[in-house]
C-alpha cells in the first residue's frame, strides 16, 4: 500500500493511502470569513484547491512540472453541498481524495471538517489540457502512474 506525507506549512505532517484520503490542515482566518463570522461560501472552494494542490505535490507533482510537461490541470465540473459553517479561528480538515482517472481526467472527492463533523463536501473533475494549444490532452503517464500507485 503506498503512502504519501505532507508538512503543509508548519502544521504536522499527515500520511495518506490508499484506505484514506490526503488532508491538510487549514485554520479560518478573519479574510476568509464574511460580515456574519462565518466562512464565505467560496473560500470552501480554495481550501478544496488547496487539498488537491498539495496531494499533487505530494505525488512529486507541482504545477511548475506539469508546465515543463505542456500541461495545465483545470476543474471542468465542481459539485459542492454545505452541511454547517466553519468560523474565525476553526482549525479544518480539508481530504482529497482521487477516485477516477480517466485518459483526460481526474475525479476528486474532497471534504471539510472541523473535527469530526463533516461541513462542506464536494466532488470536482479536473481536466488535463495542453498549456499551448488550451484542448484536452492525455495525462502524462508519470503523472498517472503516480496516482494510480497511490489509490491502488
Amino acid at each position: 500500500m503506498s503512502q504519501l506525507l505532507v508538512n503543509y506549512g508548519s502544521l504536522e505532517s499527515i500520511a495518506v493511502s490508499a484506505d484514506s484520503p490526503f488532508t491538510i490542515n487549514v485554520r479560518v482566518y478573519y479574510e476568509d470569513t464574511d460580515a456574519g463570522g462565518i466562512v464565505y461560501h467560496t473560500n470552501y472552494l480554495k481550501f478544496m484547491e488547496r487539498a488537491r494542490t498539495e496531494y499533487l505535490r505530494a505525488t512529486g507533482y507541482d504545477h511548475q512540472q506539469l508546465l515543463e510537461q505542456q500541461r495545465l490541470l483545470v476543474v471542468s465540473d465542481a459539485r459542492i453541498k454545505f452541511r454547517r459553517p466553519a468560523k474565525l479561528d476553526d482549525l479544518l480538515m480539508v481530504t482529497a481524495k482521487v477516485v477516477e482517472v480517466r485518459k483526460v481526467k481526474l475525479t476528486f472527492q474532497q471534504n471539510v471538517y472541523l473535527g469530526n463533523e463533516l461541513l462542506c463536501s464536494g466532488e470536482f473533475v479536473v481536466g488535463s489540457i495542453d498549456s499551448e494549444t488550451m484542448r484536452p490532452a492525455a495525462i502524462t503517464e508519470s503523472l498517472r502512474n503516480k496516482i494510480t500507485g497511490v489509490i491502488n
